[in-house]
């Protein structure tokens, strides 16, 4: 039967694959996501719709929404043309996320908040791409293939120590996995209210189980989500993926 107006359906797998197609044109930016780790909770859905604009439905995978804190770092973040900058272009972020779709079905990304220690990052991420980005005070270190990582945003500091523990391997269609890091739209809110979309395009992510030493809930806290006292259900590790971006659309 034809679709009723307003009504908002759920994505379906095409449309998920259909994401991780290139997108057509010049893309705007390049960079690179490295180190990346990605703790997720299983959570209400009803409770993360509440949190979502307008225009927007959460995602979900066997009923279940998902709640996600990401520490990373991006590398060689320069415009297209355009030569790396050393004080600008490599610097840390830390996202706090979770799954969504759009009225017409495509899935992406919603984040409450993104965290970074390069201020010119910051006000030039708001400004251009509504993102909720954040200055906090960051630091991190790689040696012997473990990460360590903290950010310090409202007076309290959230650390991570980690490392894969195992081989890395590509996400499968219709996994929790694949549900989860096969993310290539990112959705964001202007002062209308109007919903805007961008693209990302890259490899589908090499990813391993996560070995996490210590970790913290206090990000998703900040942006104002109650703490469940329990360990992430999911830990996943990446070693990185090479990144174009495009231009939001409204």
């Amino acid at each position: 039967p034809p679709l009723q107006v307003g009504v908002m359906h759920p994505p379906t797998m095409e449309a998920r694959l259909a994401c991780r197609e290139r997108p057509a044109g010049r893309a705007a930016l390049r960079m690179r996501w490295e180190n990346l780790l990605f703790l997720h909770w299983a959570w209400d859905a009803a409770a993360i719709q509440k949190t979502l604009p307008a225009g927007l439905r959460v995602d979900v995978f066997e009923g279940r929404a998902w709640l996600g804190v990401v520490p990373f770092f991006m590398r060689r973040v320069h415009p297209v043309g355009l030569p790396c900058v050393p004080w600008l272009s490599d610097f840390l972020e830390l996202n706090v996320r979770t799954y969504v779709s759009d009225a017409s079905g495509t899935p992406g990304v919603w984040f409450y908040s993104l965290a970074c220690h390069q201020p010119v990052a910051v006000e030039i991420a708001r400004r251009f791409f509504h993102l909720n980005y954040v200055h906090a005070g960051m630091k991190a270190a790689f040696g012997q293939k473990e990460v360590a990582y903290q950010s310090r945003r409202q007076g309290q500091t959230a650390a991570f120590r980690y490392a894969a523990d195992g081989a890395p391997a590509a996400a499968l269609p219709g996994t929790l996995e694949f549900f989860l890091l096969e993310r290539y739209v990112l959705f964001s809110t202007g002062r209308d209210g109007g919903i805007f979309s961008g693209r990302v395009h890259h490899a589908p992510y090499q990813f391993a189980p996560a070995r996490v030493e210590e970790w913290s809930f206090l990000p998703a806290a900040e942006d104002g989500f109650a703490d469940s006292g329990r360990p992430p259900d999911h830990r996943h590790f990446s070693a990185g993926v090479d990144v174009e971006a495009w231009a939001l659309q409204l």
